[in-house]
Parts: structure tokens; sequence; C-alpha cells
């Protein structure tokens, strides 16, 4: 449970230094929130099959 706790304020904190961060480069807050919660928009197809295919691999290594 303090793991859990902990990884939520660090991801709290990352976020809103993240959000200050856009809104120091000019961002308005709408778009500095987008910038935020959808990283996966900014991936490249390479990228993408490699988090998929890791996430694959992650998933049969826990069922097996």
């Amino acid at each position: 449970m303090k793991i859990m706790g902990i990884s939520l304020l660090m991801m709290g904190c990352l976020m809103v230094f993240s959000l200050g961060i856009d809104i120091f480069q000019g961002f308005d807050v709408s778009q500095a929130l987008y910038n935020a919660v959808s990283p996966f928009r900014v991936r490249e197809v390479a990228e993408l099959f490699v988090l998929f295919f890791l996430l694959f691999l992650l998933n049969l290594c826990i069922f097996l």
C-alpha cells in the first residue's frame, strides 16, 4: 500500500511539473492537460510495435 501511495504521489508531482513546463512554454491550460494525458499520440510506429511487444512478453511472463 505504501508503494502505491508513493507511486501516485510521484506521478502527481511529475504531472504538475510537466504542466508547469508546458504553461511556461506558452501553452494554455487545456493544451497542457492534453499533452500530459496523451503521451502515446507522439509515438512512431516502430516505438508502438516495441511497446506492444514488451507488453505481450510481460503478459506471457505473468500468466506462465
